[in-house]
Parts: C-alpha cells; structure tokens; sequence
C-alpha cells in the first residue's frame, strides 16, 4: 500500500508500504468484489424499470444528496464525465423522472428534480442501498463500523489529494 507521507511545494510524496502477504495493491484489488456486489443488487432495479447503471445511480445520488442537484455537482461527486452524465439527464428527462429548472437567482444554474414518477424507483433502490449496507457490515461492532468510517474517509481524501496534485502537474518541457 502506498502511504502519504508528506506534501512539499504541490508534490506528494509517497512511500510504498506493503500489507498483508507483501501485496501493494490489496484495498483496490479487494474494493472490486464490493462494487461488483452493489452492482448486482442494482441490476434488479434497473432491469425492472429499464435503467442504465449511471441512470440509476443518478437517481439514487439525487435522492440522497437534494442539496448537490446540478449536472456539474453529479459529475464533482459521483466522479463521472460531463458526457455520460449529460447523456443520461437527457434519457431521464425523457423518460419523465426528473426535471430540469432555471434557478430564479442565478439564471446560469440548471437545477435537477426528482419527479412523482421516479418514487417507486427510488423505493426499490432504497430497499436495496439498505440491503448493501446490512450485507456488507454484517458481523460488524457499531465501533468497528466507525472506524471503518474513518479510516475510510482517510483514504478518500488521499484520493482527493492525489487527484488535486495530478491535475496540478505542469507538462515536462519537451
């Protein structure tokens, strides 16, 4: 496993440590097995209501997060790309399960809403987001859960620090 160790002028620098039985990769090679779960649960909703994975995932997003509801918040947040995203806003529109609005008081903000007839959607997608989360902690102490919690915030900002000094990088002159 790499560890951030320390910043030093818009360069992270990392030092690989190893985990259990010498594998540097472990988190992301095991992380795989929890997607791919998730994904199978998710495959019933979006088969019953004929539902990409992204489209629903935009629902279930919309629905969790009211306050995060533009197409740039969904692309920020899910770390999707602005094609996919927008290809799918439009397939949900006109499907007629969300809605687009000009904000009153910024007339360059699109807000996205649910519409009445994305509530069953939503039921089933809650009904199995419950199920991931009751299969995947099961076994677990509420302050096992917790630390889980944390450590895994840890690694999510790392992931972000990562990603910001990226994208930071100045090209090698040629």
């Amino acid at each position: 496993m790499f560890l951030l160790t320390r910043r030093e002028k818009n360069t992270i620098i990392v030092q690989n440590r190893t985990t259990e039985g010498g594998r540097t990769m472990y988190f992301w090679d095991e992380h795989k097995g929890i997607t791919r779960y998730y994904e199978i649960l998710t495959s019933s909703v979006c088969e019953k209501y004929q539902l990409r994975q992204m489209e629903y995932d935009i629902l279930m997003f919309l629905y969790n997060n009211p306050q995060r509801n533009t197409a740039a918040d969904i692309v920020r947040y899910r770390k999707s790309t602005k094609s996919h995203v927008s290809t799918s806003l439009k397939v949900l529109e006109k499907k007629g399960l969300i809605e687009r609005r000009i904000d009153k008081d910024n007339r360059k903000r699109v807000e996205i809403y649910l519409l009445d007839s994305a509530d069953d959607i939503i039921k089933d997608g809650i009904r199995v987001q419950k199920q991931f989360a009751n299969d995947m902690l099961y076994g677990l102490t509420d302050d096992e859960i917790a630390l889980c919690k944390q450590i895994f915030k840890k690694i999510c900002n790392n992931a972000e620090e990562c990603i910001k000094a990226a994208n930071n990088k100045v090209p090698a002159e040629k």
